[in-house]
């Protein structure tokens, strides 16, 4: 498989400045209701997967990315629509056009005494791109250079060419871990820390402490957490307990063993267990959306009538109806969603479910059908066994897509191999959603580009190429939007994704439980640092 890097852009250079200060001020510390003081309780969250990589430079899996999450912070976080907040980083933006800053908070420390400076962002930085570890993070240092810490407080990072996204995206996307424990390591890229050279150490709300594969993973309070009123988590211990299934999971909760449920409900789970005595369901706004990409180094999939014919055999109205519970809308089949409102085009239509276009453009491909109606080709879908939701839906595209004479053999996999198969290309169509796509400019960096991160469909089309690199030099936001339109419909027409709804997703948790402050995404939802450390017993 290809190196999964973000390209180095090659647009010429935007005529007009970036913008001096892109930045925010300082935010106060964030709390959910009621008030919360340090108490000797377990808070218990159940997960359907083991931990692959603690290292978050690394690590992919929702259980990686839940645990590491409450260990090594962000320099931003996100807001309902997108937009980014304080976190580590008090105030970002841009000091020219090919430099930017980040001003960071002077009152955090590392568990095991450090203090947590600009060094550690800089180095965090300056690593990740030296050692390309796989992962979102490397996937957006493309226009990086270089990081230098100015100053304890103030980091400053050199760019090959402007990147009017760059700042926030590595802000938000981008772990701080400690130099003086990952430095040890002859690369980033490939360090396990897996606490076994004296433990973790955590500048978040909690530490790992102890660790049973296949069972669980404690993880201790770290008493001094300056992003949340007070100053000290509130519960002593989290455990992440694992659980095979999201229904076994329910089971639990019900029950009394867990005190949250990290996974999204299922949509039909939704209003039962709204209306069930001992429970609350949260919600979380979603940025993402659900998809299904072809596999273009396939020969059969590198022909746009084939994937055509495969959009057009999909119902995606029964889709959202039966197996969302009309929890989901349609994004037009663009990857620009509604929710960013600047951005989305009505224009761009969703395919329309007709199997006898989906048989004319077969025809057109030069396939015959046999006499049971049959095209004399089968295509292997990818899911992940824990995604329930997912595993609904591509039953429904298996059989709608035999109506067209197209053979679909389903793959459901747990989840990590699910992911191992993905970043392999060991598929022809993979079946999953993108937790977090908030910025159009990165994102179709990322999915769209040769070398992006998450380009699932191994697509390499110059005029897309040139549309991003564009966009992703311009300052002028309309001009931005203009060309992720075209970019948009570029995708849509040849079928490079095919984005088939985005969704809010709806959390559980025992109503003995108050505080939590939900946050965009699966990814984040109720078990985001700020909310697992707000969260206390009535």
């Amino acid at each position: 498989m290809k190196k999964t890097t973000r390209i180095a852009a090659v647009a010429a250079l935007a005529a007009s400045a970036l913008a001096l200060s892109a930045c925010a001020p300082s935010a106060p510390p964030e709390a959910g209701g009621g008030e919360a003081t340090a108490s000797s309780e377990t808070l218990t969250i159940a997960t359907t997967t083991d931990v692959v990589n603690y290292n978050p430079l690394i690590g992919n899996s929702r259980s990686d990315y839940w645990i590491t999450n409450l260990m090594y912070p962000h320099l931003l976080s996100i807001a309902d629509d997108g937009s980014k907040e304080a976190q580590v980083a008090t105030k970002w933006g841009y000091v020219d056009e090919t430099t930017g800053y980040y001003e960071i908070r002077d009152d955090l420390s590392w568990s095991d005494g450090e203090k947590l400076t600009a060094e550690d962002v800089a180095w965090t930085m300056n690593a990740v791109k030296q050692d390309q570890p796989s992962g979102t993070f490397y996937g957006q240092l493309a226009n990086f250079e270089s990081a230098e810490a100015v100053s304890d407080t103030r980091v400053e990072i050199k760019l090959t060419q402007p990147d009017s996204s760059i700042v926030e995206e590595i802000g938000f996307w981008g772990n701080v871990v400690p130099q003086h424990v990952f430095e040890k390591a002859d690369s980033v890229a490939n360090f396990p820390n897996d606490g076994s050279d004296g433990g973790w150490v955590s500048a978040g709300p909690y530490v790992l402490t102890d660790v049973q594969v296949g069972q669980s993973y404690s993880m201790d309070r770290v008493d001094d957490y300056p992003l949340i009123e007070g100053g000290t988590p509130s519960s002593a211990k989290v455990v992440y307990r694992v659980f095979p299934d999201i229904n076994t999971e329910i089971l639990a909760l019900q029950s009394g063993e867990v005190d949250v449920i990290a996974n999204a409900l299922p949509p039909a789970q939704v209003k039962t267990l709204q209306n069930t005595p001992g429970i609350e369901v949260e919600e979380s706004v979603g940025l993402g959306y659900a998809h299904m990409t072809y596999n273009m180094t396939k020969p059969d999939l590198a022909k746009v009538e084939v994937r055509q014919a495969l959009a057009h055999a999909v119902d995606y109205d029964a889709i959202r109806k039966v197996v969302l519970q009309d929890q989901a809308v349609s994004t037009g089949s663009s990857p620009l969603m509604p929710v960013l409102a600047d951005y989305y085009d009505k224009s761009i239509k969703e395919y329309k479910f007709d199997t006898d276009l989906s048989r004319e453009l077969m025809e057109k491909a030069g396939y015959t059908a046999d006499g049971s109606g049959m095209f004399p080709v089968s295509f292997r879908l990818i899911y992940s066994l824990q995604d329930s939701v997912t595993s609904q839906w591509a039953t429904l595209v298996k059989d709608s897509a035999a109506k067209a004479g197209i053979t679909i053999e389903l793959q459901g996999t747990e989840r990590n191999t699910y992911l191992a198969q993905t970043n392999a290309g060991d598929f022809d169509i993979y079946a999953g959603n993108f937790a977090i796509m908030d910025d159009p400019v990165t994102n179709m960096t990322l999915a769209y580009l040769p070398d992006g991160a998450i380009n699932y469909s191994y697509v390499d089309d110059p005029e897309l190429n040139e549309l991003i690199t564009t966009a992703s030099a311009t300052t002028d936001k309309d001009e931005k939007i203009k060309l992720m339109q075209e970019a948009a419909a570029i995708v849509n027409e040849n079928v490079y994704d095919n984005i088939m709804y985005t969704q809010n997703l709806y959390f559980a948790h025992s109503d003995k439980w108050t505080g939590f402050v939900s946050k965009p995404s699966e990814l984040l939802s109720i078990v985001n640092p700020i909310s697992v450390a707000s969260a206390h017993l009535k």
